[in-house]
């Protein structure tokens, strides 16, 4: 297995040079000299070694199995063209649009989970150390106890009896959970489904996925790739099982004979993953003879919308988080302030 940043160094550099006009030879020559990775520098003077035998390029990366088979299709594409420089760009931006999607995603997500992770560890910090002393002080006086008082000095004698046993427990049930849920091969599809059902993490992940499906399935249908072959190439390119599992279920439909619209039909909960409109225009563009062109403005449009609702996602977040954090500063407070009240009442009666 390669780094990815490894793999787009790779193709950004082969790209320009072989634009500026230097042979596939000497540009690998170059990145041979270039390279500081011990793997990366085995696979340059293989390929050179290909290369200089008399192998064309796709040839001799296919046998390196450095990049995946859809960016290998398309160089073959290019050197049976002659349309290699025009193709590497295309690579080329690719890789930089699908860097971007997962940058935006992530984003997205990183500003709640770190106020929530800060929310979360103050919140066990307070209630570990905290509330147990509150707890033995006023379960010593000798006042009727507000309710949400009672709640506390239960908690607080919970967590001196059993805090260092169930305060590391929590802990770990929380990373195994999201491990589970967000990184497990098996499992996480769990994770991605209730993120899609979130309000605005839901409709962010479907922009990315619909700009991904205009820009990738556009760029490789206008480089020549058959229809299948393109949209495994999108099935192999995206992180989402949900989208995953529909886009190899099209390439079967479409290499069964089937039309974009038929394969939509039979897709069950396919509205959930592209919009009725969406669906309209690519099976409209299908009929017209312009399905790359339309998926590619598809693509751009969808990106456009992606960027605000990243943004927007943002602002919309930042009252909700203040609003849990107020609504637990608010618990604690009353819990404490109502039996001092009621104390003082006792004293002047």
């Amino acid at each position: 297995m390669f780094a990815a940043e490894e793999k787009d160094n790779f193709l950004e550099n082969l790209a320009v040079m072989i634009t500026s006009g230097i042979d596939v030879s000497s540009a690998i020559a170059s990145l041979i000299q270039e390279t500081h990775s011990k793997k990366m520098l085995k696979i340059f003077q293989n390929l050179e070694q290909e290369i200089n035998a008399g192998s064309q390029l796709w040839k001799a990366l296919e046998k390196s199995k450095l990049l995946p088979a859809h960016i290998t299709t398309l160089i073959r594409l290019g050197e049976e063209s002659g349309r290699l420089p025009e193709n590497l760009k295309m690579v080329v931006t690719e890789q930089q649009k699908e860097r971007e999607f997962a940058s935006k995603l992530q984003s997205a997500m990183i500003y709640p989970v770190i106020v929530f992770s800060l929310t979360l560890i103050i919140g066990i910090s307070i209630s570990w150390f905290l509330l147990p002393r509150l707890s033995l002080v006023f379960s010593q006086l000798k006042v009727e106890l507000p309710l949400i008082t009672k709640i506390l000095i239960s908690v607080g004698k919970f967590l001196g009896d059993f805090g260092i046993i169930f305060i590391p427990s929590l802990t770990v049930l929380i990373i195994l959970a999201v491990y589970c849920l967000f990184f497990a091969k098996k499992t996480k599809f769990i994770g991605q489904s209730l993120l899609m059902r979130l309000p605005g993490i839901g409709k962010i992940i479907m922009e990315t996925e619909l700009a991904r499906l205009g820009f990738i399935l556009g760029e490789l249908l206008t480089a020549g790739l058959i229809v299948t072959d393109a949209i495994s190439s999108l099935a192999s390119a995206t992180t989402t099982i949900a989208y995953q599992k529909f886009y190899l279920s099209l390439e079967k439909s479409i290499d069964q004979g089937n039309s974009f619209e038929s394969s939509f039909k039979l897709y069950k909960g396919i509205n959930k993953l592209i919009p009725a409109p969406i669906q309209q225009i690519i099976i409209t563009s299908e009929r017209s003879g312009r399905l790359p062109e339309v998926l590619i403005n598809l693509g751009q449009n969808f990106e456009g919308k992606l960027e605000i609702s990243t943004k927007n996602l943002v602002v919309y977040m930042e009252p909700v988080l203040l609003i849990i954090i107020w609504l637990g500063v608010l618990f604690v407070a009353l819990a404490v302030i109502l039996p001092i009240y009621s104390l003082i009442g006792g004293f002047n009666s």
